[in-house]
């Protein structure tokens, strides 16, 4: 059984993961649960781990996978919960490994890379194509991807050498992240923050400033929903 907290962390991450790709800082779940310090979160992700709820990923900065999700959240609809090793319910027996279906696939463009560091010239020729999951994309938008350069946005959990998939809108919510065109000519992935008239574009790495824009300036191409590594 999981504490109020526990599953208030769960149910953060789960849908920061769902609509982002990638999981929250420890500082967006600190402040999501109204906690003081980041070491209370540690508790509450150790909890977590220890009970087979998630996973933390060695050598990755701040990778967190879901494995299974308590009846209290209902599974969350598509979600296929995964079984590692030592994973135990409640009463102590180690539950059924579930069985997968091959996950379908679809093909998107690959349009060159995309700096997550200083912007680069933008790039729009497609280089080539890449298989994601159909279930990260949706039918009615249109989606590409970029691979990343850099690591301004690694303590996002996206790394030099990732594959983002992008869907296509020229809005964004505070918080979002987002590919954005800089001046018309910089392309970047940052996470998106508006204040006034003013845009900021906010690094995940403590090493890279903010960097704040007039609204005109920055044109947002498209939103984060996926993220694709190979090892």
């Amino acid at each position: 059984m999981l504490t109020r907290k526990q599953l208030d962390l769960l149910n953060f991450i789960h849908k920061r993961v769902q609509r982002d790709g990638v999981p929250p800082s420890f500082d967006e779940m600190k402040e999501a649960l109204d906690l003081r310090s980041k070491s209370g979160i540690h508790r509450l992700i150790t909890a977590l781990e220890e009970r087979g709820f998630i996973r933390r990923l060695a050598h990755r900065a701040r990778a967190i996978e879901i494995v299974k999700l308590p009846e209290a959240m209902g599974g969350a609809p598509g979600f296929t919960p995964r079984v590692i090793d030592g994973d135990r319910d409640d009463d102590g027996v180690a539950p059924a490994v579930p069985s997968f279906p091959i996950a379908e696939a679809v093909e998107l463009p690959v349009m060159g890379r995309i700096a997550a560091g200083v912007p680069i010239e933008a790039i729009s020729e497609v280089s080539h194509r890449v298989a994601v999951p159909a279930a990260m994309v949706t039918a009615t938008a249109k989606h590409f991807a970029l691979e990343v350069r850099g690591d301004s946005m690694i303590d996002a959990g996206i790394n030099d050498g990732d594959v983002v998939v992008i869907r296509e809108t020229a809005t964004a919510e505070t918080g979002d992240i987002v590919v954005a065109l800089v001046e018309g000519h910089e392309a970047t992935l940052k996470r998106f923050r508006r204040k006034g008239g003013t845009v900021a574009l906010e690094a995940a790495n403590p090493a890279y400033e903010t960097r704040v824009f007039r609204d005109d300036q920055v044109q947002v191409q498209g939103r984060l929903v996926g993220l694709i590594r190979t090892y």
